[in-house]
């Protein structure tokens, strides 16, 4: 057993199975329901033919058998020629056996003619046991009767016998019922099978070519249940990879031109510094804090930079208590000069999601409104399935024409800031399978809306 082990592993086993086994989804799935059909053919066939086909053809053959016999029990006992002619007559007209008797004959052949089925042998059986006289069978002569031929002492008696009375039933009939069927079946089948797996290759074909940095269309949802949400999941991946992409193409050719500005401030206060003689230390320390501003706006610049960059998939979710984040970020934007008239959110209010990402959103969108000196509003609640955190301050707002282009990398910095901070807000909010919505506050400036899903 060990050696039979060693010869013959699952992996060998297994790719034994492949080779065997059709190389696409499409033959695989027929495969799969033509076993099963198959096999139920099969027994169907075996208890019709084992049971009910071969317990019918058994009474039937003794039904005749037992009918002959009696016919000759009573030719034994009345010998005479007209008692035989009178029952041979009564045979005909109650059993239908067409009884000729033939004086001095002998038979040439014994045993039976073979067809499809186990009424010849039955029948053969039977006469065996009932008779124990030589006989001889044809079931091929006619298609509508069979022929009886038994070896009396003095002669043969012939009897010819309807089919109908030995044969259930014609076995081609069930057999191309099965098949019939089977293959209608299959057909069927492969139909619906054909327009599963075309919605599959379509979602591969498309998976490909966008692998391949080319531009995909969205896939049009069809087929199964599972096939349509694997082609809407492929479609908004499609959507979230090509907003990256493009958003981080927008940052790359934005660092330049912001990044010029303080370095151009930088090289001509460098450029001025006194080269020798003696130097004013006043005037040097005032050249030396432009200097350093400038540095530290740029720091501010790079750090703003690669936190859109980095992204947020690195971090594991959790589950995490809203209410004491939005709490936590206000005390931190009160530490930084917001702000913060109120705070308020239900108890108890859960999320599964990244901490530190949420955190870095929200003091975005405080960090927004802190720079206009605006009062802040933070509230959060449980919306049926949903959890909506919202942001509300007295500052000027924004047209409602502008509101979806703040969301572009490089368009809301006209506040003193990079231009990226409502653009990773919109990142990990959706990174979290969420929407952000701005509008008018009650307040009258600026409502941001954070729709979160539990």
């Amino acid at each position: 057993m060990r050696g039979f082990r060693t010869f013959w592993s699952d992996e060998q086993f297994e790719r034994s199975v492949r080779r065997v086994l059709p190389r696409s989804f499409l033959a695989r799935a027929l495969l799969i329901v033509l076993i099963p059909m198959l096999v139920t053919e099969g027994i169907a066939l075996e208890l019709f033919y084992g049971t009910y086909l071969r317990v019918m053809s058994r009474r039937m053959s003794d039904s005749v058998v037992a009918d002959i016999a009696l016919s000759l029990d009573l030719m034994e006992r009345y010998r005479g020629g007209g008692d035989r002619a009178w029952l041979a007559r009564q045979m005909l007209a109650r059993t239908q056996l067409d009884m000729q008797w033939r004086q001095g004959s002998r038979l040439l052949r014994t045993g039976s003619t073979h067809v499809i089925g186990p009424m010849d042998e039955d029948l053969a059986h039977a006469l065996q046991a009932a008779i124990a006289r030589p006989f001889f069978v044809d079931w091929l002569t006619d298609e509508h009767r069979v022929y009886i031929r038994i070896q009396l002492p003095d002669g043969v008696l012939s009897v010819d016998t309807p089919r109908k009375r030995l044969d259930v039933g014609q076995l081609w009939l069930f057999v191309l019922w099965a098949i019939g069927s089977s293959l209608l079946l299959f057909a069927i089948a492969a139909l619906f099978m054909r327009n599963q797996v075309r919605a599959i290759r379509r979602l591969g074909k498309a998976a490909e070519q966008f692998g391949l940095g080319r531009d995909v269309e969205p896939i049009r949802p069809e087929g199964a249940r599972e096939v349509r949400r694997a082609a809407v999941a492929f479609n908004r991946m499609r959507d979230r990879i090509s907003r990256f992409v493009m958003q981080r193409t927008a940052v790359l050719a934005g660092v330049s031109h912001d990044l010029r500005t303080p370095l151009t401030r930088l090289r001509l206060s460098l450029a001025m510094l006194p080269q020798s003689g003696v130097v004013d230390a006043a005037t040097l320390r005032e050249d030396v804090v432009d200097m350093v501003a400038d540095v530290t706006e740029m720091e501010r610049m790079i750090e703003g930079y690669l936190s859109f960059a980095r992204g947020e998939g690195a971090e594991t979710p959790v589950e995490l208590d809203i209410g004491a984040l939005l709490d936590d970020v206000a005390m931190a934007a009160r530490r930084g000069g917001a702000r913060i008239r109120g705070v308020s959110h239900d108890a108890d209010l859960m999320l599964e999601a990244r901490p530190d990402a949420m955190r870095r959103m929200l003091m975005n969108v405080v960090e927004n409104a802190r720079r206009l000196d605006a009062g802040i509003w933070i509230s959060g609640r449980a919306e049926g399935r949903n959890v909506v955190i919202e942001v509300d301050d007295d500052g000027p707002g924004i047209p409602a024409v502008q509101r979806e282009e703040v969301f572009r990398a490089f368009a809301s910095g006209a506040q003193g800031g990079t231009g990226l901070g409502l653009t990773i807000v919109r990142d990990i909010v959706r990174a979290h399978g969420g929407e952000v919505r701005l509008a008018k506050s009650e307040h009258g400036g600026l409502n941001v809306r954070i729709t979160l899903p539990r």
